[in-house]
């Protein structure tokens, strides 16, 4: 069996731990942060990720809104599900459970990368509804051809989740931390210290490789591309500029078949850039949040929309570019 990370051993420095906690739904036991009070936003991460991810980003948000940020099926502190989980559909549904279980429902959706697009279908399927939905470098859309394809990417993570020694091979790899310093500044971002060292924790562990293998091998975005022109709910698209995964163009596709869709760019940040720069991000959600009439949860949260403002600056928004 596959080592996986260890909260009596990871989880005694890892980050926002104040706000966690574990329990069953779908079948198996989730690692999951909630936090603040008010109206209810769902994170969800990107594919090889955990909360770690949103160590900056959370405690901002939960001045205003109540937080909910699972470690995704596999990932992180949450346990191995059965294949199909690690699908679209399959992780859709599965998150839609968990919020059953926790009974919450958010009205606030902010997806990462792969989350995103589990935001979308969720949206999409009726799963559940929220007023707004913001994608950070999200990846909603099947790459097209040349070394990133999606079909090629997928058809290798298949070939390597069937040979159990290659989760184990690049765990090993990750021991060596520059490795994964390395890996890191391959997306186009300068993630803190304390960042690198929770990606090192986690990809140290078969178990979370295996997951991120399998979630990568499963992934099939054409029917959310084909289902993504009916999504009335107001997407935002943030992008880093500086995205060496998601090439930021990308943004200008989705709103080719989703007009209505607001594109918010980061100069000179990367595929990581809501942690490379959380402050800035929470202002984009607040706006969100203020542009689909969800209000914050006090008056007090509401005044410090504008240094959130503020520290955004720089932040490029293309209405129509």
């Amino acid at each position: 069996m596959w080592s996986r990370a260890s909260w009596e051993r990871e989880g005694r420095t890892w980050p926002n731990r104040h706000a966690s906690r574990f329990l069953r739904a779908s079948g198996f036991r989730w690692h999951v942060q909630v936090a603040g009070s008010g109206e209810p936003l769902l994170l969800l991460h990107g594919t090889g990720a955990a909360t770690h991810s949103w160590r900056g980003l959370l405690p901002l948000l939960a001045a205003c809104f109540t937080v909910i940020a699972p470690d995704l099926p596999g990932h992180g502190f949450t346990d191995t599900p059965p294949a199909h989980a690690l699908s679209l559909p399959g992780m859709a549904k599965a998150i839609a459970e968990l919020l059953t279980a926790l009974r919450l429902e958010p009205v606030l959706l902010a997806g990462h990368s792969a989350g995103a697009a589990v935001a979308a279908l969720m949206t999409l399927e009726r799963m559940i509804a929220p007023r707004a939905i913001i994608s950070l470098n999200g990846a909603l859309l099947p790459l097209r051809g040349g070394p990133g394809d999606l079909f090629i990417f997928s058809a290798l993570a298949r070939a390597l989740v069937a040979m159990p020694i290659v989760p184990w091979l690049i765990a090993r790899r990750a021991v060596d931390r520059s490795a994964v310093e390395r890996l890191l500044r391959g997306t186009g971002s300068a993630i803190d210290t304390n960042g690198v060292d929770a990606y090192a924790a986690i990809l140290r562990h078969p178990a979370h490789v295996a997951a991120a293998l399998g979630m990568m091998a499963a992934w099939d975005l054409n029917a959310l591309a084909r289902a993504l022109p009916s999504l009335a709910v107001p997407l935002t698209l943030v992008v880093g500029g500086n995205d060496k995964t998601i090439p930021p163009e990308e943004a200008l596709r989705v709103r080719a078949i989703l007009p209505s869709a607001r594109i918010v760019t980061l100069p000179g940040l990367g595929h990581l850039a809501h942690e490379e720069d959380p402050e800035a991000v929470a202002a984009i959600v607040l706006d969100a949040a203020r542009g689909a009439g969800v209000v914050p949860r006090d008056e007090s949260c509401r005044k410090e929309e504008g240094g959130r403002e503020e520290a955004a600056h720089g932040v490029r928004t293309n209405e129509r570019r």
